[in-house]
Formats: structure tokens, C-alpha cells, sequence
């Protein structure tokens, strides 16, 4: 079936909201889907996250172009990333803290340069073009979010219902990762018979819900694994020991490396181990260099296109939306100033929408005054300042959060209209599914009444 012959996104969520009002709106499946999350370890910094009942459905064009910018995406950032390791002269590209630049290279000793990252997308589901909103590497999370939701309301009545004239398929982001990071361990040079593994964060900071799963998931497997915090592990020269005093022998990377920087005495005994090739640490620190924004100012300079080819620099061009640093010297203040709802400001390199503004939704005072603030690193650390995407909008329903307090008549069923933003996961270069994330307002994110929907391919074949 050709891209025009085929049901559109859209066209699928009008069949599912049809199905919905003729459940008059399946208000008992959205009372269970709701006590199931409150139930469910979807836990984001000890609160469960805001999700919809209604999930996104995907076609199989919305696959392959998903797909396909994914995984051309994760080959030129990991050229990105070679280059940097191999040649000095690349590396004055970017301003990095010389501690950074420590750690991005110290030794990696096994193949996979880039073995887990999201890659954070805008799609116009008309057209399927495509746009980075930005990238990220072993610190992202999501995976139990889209799990546990899908889980809510694979049984609810409407999703029986449009499960039964349609192949339907949810992404599966555990198993295949655990398989993964196994399978690049055994590529280490100084891999053990019986590895023990530690999946690693500043854990106030991590989702810590997930790092158990993914350990339990691990022990399944037939390797040992603990979740332990940065500060615990110690070093002795030889080996590298958790918290109990228990070897550890490969880490799974969830910290990034800016915490790292603010926990640099605390985590001495980390690099130590890695430095002198005692612990595989996947991924290794230069998964820095995709995470820090100034990437899609670095993919545009000429020394970046010197070792691309003509189809990477297009796809560059037509993908990576305008960027550069917040300062006189690299751009036309008076111009973003003046021109507002083209833009959006970003710390180079904070997580998590911190500090993310979208010049659209500020008055022109307030933007003047943000510009006044981040402009020239006077925050004591440095901006970017990109062209603004405007998301595509899909209908949707609100989190369900009284929906057991209201009686079924006072329960909303009409749909509304949310942006989105499409995380695309990567398992060593391969596109394994998305964390699909909605939000009324033009910054997308928890801080900003962003919610989760559960990612569901529809009529696809998935690779």
C-alpha cells in the first residue's frame, strides 16, 4: 500500500475517538486505565506521571521515515564523535569544560560508539518532513513511561475495539536494550567470564522506578545486576566495587555527564576504574559530544562537512533547524530580539527543559529580559539560541486525574488538540520505537502540563 493509499495518523485517531464516543466514552476503561498508572511504577521523581488514554497510532509511513531519520542520524552523529577522538584539530570546534574534554577521552574498549540514544524529533504528519528538536544519549529514559501506559490500556474496551479491524504493535524498549548492551559487552576488550553489571546515576536524579526493572531484566538473562549510585562505587586500583563491596565489571552510563562535572570529586573512583580499563562504562563519556546542543551548530561548520557525504549534508540541512550560540559574536541579537516567535533559547547543555524557552510564548518584554539574562554566558553558563519548529498538533484527551471523582456525565470525550514531539530510540544504530509526549503549550515538556501517550504501529511491518 503506497504513503497515499494508506489511512494517515490522523485518520486513524478519528476512527479511535468514533469507537470511543460509541462506548459513550469508554468512561470504566478510563477509570481503570487511571487506577492502573496510580497503581504502576511510572514514577518520575516520586510522582506518576500525566498520560492520555487516547494513544498515538502510526502508520507504516510514519515507521520507515521515523526509521530512517533515526538511524541516519546515529551514523553521522557517530562519524561526529570518530572524528573528534581521532583528530586534535577537530576538537577546538567545540567549547567544552577541560573536564569534559578529560572525560570524552578516556578509553572506550569495545565497538559500539554510540550504544544507546534517543533522538528527539518534530514530525508534520502531512508531509512527513522532519526536524531535531535535540539529542540525547544514555541519560534518557521514557521506557517504562511507554510501557506501563501501553500496558493501561491495551485491555480497555476502545483498543479491543480498533484492535480488532487493525495489526497493532507496541514498542518494545526493554528486552531488545538488555540484549544489546550483553552483546557489546562481549565485544570488551577485558570482558570477565561471569560480568556482574551496575546501572549507575546520581539516583535522586535518575528514574530510578526503571534502572530496577532493567536490573531484574538483566538477572533474567543470567547476569547479576545492581542499580548503584556514582558516589558509592570505590576503586582500589584492580577493581571497581559498589556500595556492598561487590565487583562490578560493565556500568550502564543513566548519568550525564554535567552531573558528573557537579560531582567531580565524589566521582574520582568512577573515572579512575575507567581510565585504567577496569570497568566497561557503555556508553562512554564521549556520548557528551551528541548530547551538548552546540551539536547542530557543529554539523553546519566546514570542518564537520568534510568528512560527510552529499547525502548526510542534505539530510543535515533539510532536518537540523538553525543554531548557534546566544552571543554578540556569533549572531544578530537585535534581530531575535526583535523577531520572537522564530525562536526558542536553550542552555547548551542542562536536560530535562530546564530553561527552554520558545520565544511564542513570552510577551515581548519578558523575551527582551531573557535575552538581557542568557545573552553572552551572563548566566554563568552558555545559551543557543535555534529557529523554532512549531509542532504538529494531533487530537487527544487530557490526563483522566478526577476521572474517578465525576460522575460519567461531567467526564470529557471531546478531543483536543496537543503539539508533539517524538522521541526516537536507538539500540546501537537501530531504531527500536518512540516516546510519544503531547502538550498544550508551545514547549513541550512535565514542567509544562506535558503528558505521555503509549506509541502503538498500526497496519505496520516492524523491523
Amino acid at each position: 500500500m503506497t504513503s497515499s493509499q494508506q489511512p494517515t495518523n490522523a485518520d486513524y485517531t478519528r476512527e479511535y475517538f468514533s469507537l470511543l464516543d460509541a462506548l459513550d466514552g469508554d468512561i470504566e476503561s478510563r477509570r481503570a486505565a487511571l487506577t492502573y498508572m496510580e497503581n504502576s511504577t511510572a514514577i518520575v521523581h516520586h510522582r506518576v506521571v500525566a498520560c492520555s488514554f487516547i494513544p498515538r497510532l502510526f502508520n507504516q509511513t510514519t515507521y520507515t521515515t521515523m526509521k530512517t531519520t533515526a538511524e541516519t542520524a546515529h551514523r553521522i552523529l557517530c562519524k561526529v564523535m570518530q572524528h573528534y577522538l581521532d583528530d586534535p584539530a577537530y576538537r577546538t570546534c567545540f567549547d567544552f569544560d577541560e573536564r569534559l574534554k578529560e572525560l570524552i577521552l578516556l578509553p572506550r574498549g569495545y565497538d559500539a560508539l554510540l550504544p544507546f540514544a534517543r533522538v528527539d524529533t518534530f514530525l508534520n504528519e502531512d508531509t512527513y518532513d522532519m526536524a531535531f528538536c535535540e539529542f540525547n544519549g544514555d541519560g534518557s529514559s521514557g521506557m517504562n513511561e511507554n510501557r506501563e501506559i501501553t500496558n493501561s490500556i491495551w485491555d480497555s474496551a476502545t483498543f479491543t475495539d480498533f484492535a480488532a479491524t487493525h495489526q497493532v504493535e507496541g514498542c518494545n524498549l526493554f528486552e531488545p536494550w538488555v540484549d544489546t548492551f550483553i552483546d557489546i559487552y562481549k565485544t570488551y576488550d577485558h570482558a570477565v567470564e561471569h560480568p556482574r553489571f551496575a546501572i549507575c546515576d546520581y539516583l535522586e536524579n535518575g528514574v530510578v522506578d526503571e534502572f530496577y526493572l532493567f536490573a531484574d531484566l538483566f538477572r533474567q538473562r543470567g547476569f547479576d545486576c545492581t542499580v548503584a549510585d556514582v558516589r558509592d562505587l570505590v576503586f582500589d586500583g584492580e577493581v571497581l566495587r559498589d556500595g556492598e563491596g561487590l565487583p562490578v565489571h560493565a556500568i550502564w552510563r543513566r548519568c550525564v555527564t554535567n552531573d558528573v562535572i557537579d560531582f567531580w570529586d565524589e566521582s574520582q573512583d568512577l573515572i579512575e576504574a575507567v581510565r585504567q580499563e577496569k570497568v566497561a562504562l557503555i556508553g562512554s563519556f564521549a556520548g557528551h559530544i551528541v548530547h551538548d546542543k552546540q551539536i547542530f551548530e557543529i554539523l553546519f561548520k566546514p570542518e564537520t562537512q568534510a568528512f560527510l557525504d552529499a547525502d548526510e549534508i542534505s539530510f543535515i540541512e533539510q532536518t537540523v533547524p538553525m543554531t548557534a550560540f546566544l552571543d554578540e559574536t556569533e549572531v544578530n541579537l537585535e534581530q531575535i530580539r526583535a523577531n520572537k516567535d522564530q525562536w526558542i533559547i536553550k542552555p547548551s547543555d542542562h536536560y530535562g527543559a530546564d530553561h527552554v524557552y520558545a520565544g511564542c510564548a513570552q510577551t515581548q518584554e519578558h523575551w527582551e529580559e531573557l535575552i538581557d539574562a542568557f545573552a553572552n554566558s551572563k548566566a554563568g553558563y552558555p545559551f543557543i539560541v535555534q529557529r523554532y519548529i512549531v509542532p504538529f498538533k494531533t487530537l487527544t484527551l487530557p490526563p483522566d486525574t478526577d476521572i474517578n471523582e465525576l460522575p460519567d456525565g461531567a467526564v470529557q470525550s471531546e478531543p483536543v488538540p496537543y503539539n508533539n514531539l517524538n522521541g526516537l530510540y536507538l539500540y546501537n544504530g537501530h531504531f527500536q520505537g518512540v516516546f510519544s509526549r503531547l502538550g498544550p503549550l508551545p514547549t513541550i515538556s512535565k514542567d509544562m502540563q506535558g503528558i505521555t501517550a503509549a506509541t502503538i504501529w498500526v497496519d505496520c511491518e516492524v523491523d
